[in-house]
């Protein structure tokens, strides 16, 4: 049903002329916090899930391969690719609703801030603030809790 629909007017009848309605000022989006940016000021740049939502990050990448005597270096598509479809999150905020369903989640809360967790590879809505990835994914989209993520590679 498009927003039409709802208002039940028709197209002629909204008033659409200069000043009207007032749209926000463009968003400048910055590379970097502010420099001068507290810790608490730069911690509102995260959402807050809202519902059924978690808030993931996405753990950083280890640039080197491990196992070698060399200092070898993966390429930045190869970190790219590991970051994009990473199993393992970690949970940094968990919506007021999730796991309230006591049908869907008889057992209760499957995860809960501090925990890794392990989901589908290319799981939640992606996003970057200044740089790091992070997920908003479903509560019933976490399918275990992981206690040591570093030895779990994607098969």
């Amino acid at each position: 049903m498009t927003c039409l629909r709802k208002l039940k007017k028709p197209m002629s009848d909204l008033d659409l002329s200069p000043g009207a309605f007032a749209l926000p000022e463009p968003i400048q989006q910055m590379d970097a916090p502010e420099p001068k940016a507290t810790a608490e000021e730069k911690a509102t740049q995260l959402p807050t899930p809202q519902g059924w939502r978690i808030l993931c990050a996405v753990p950083e990448v280890d640039a080197k391969i491990q196992g070698t005597e060399l200092d070898l270096v993966k390429a930045s598509s190869v970190m790219r690719q590991e970051e994009h479809s990473t199993s393992v999150l970690f949970v940094l905020k968990v919506g007021a609703d999730a796991y309230k369903d006591t049908t869907k989640f008889p057992t209760g809360a499957w995860c809960q801030e501090g925990d890794f967790v392990l989901v589908r590879a290319y799981s939640g809505t992606r996003f970057k603030i200044f740089g790091k990835e992070f997920r908003l994914i479903n509560d019933d989209q976490v399918d275990a809790v992981v206690q040591d993520p570093r030895g779990i590679t994607r098969a």
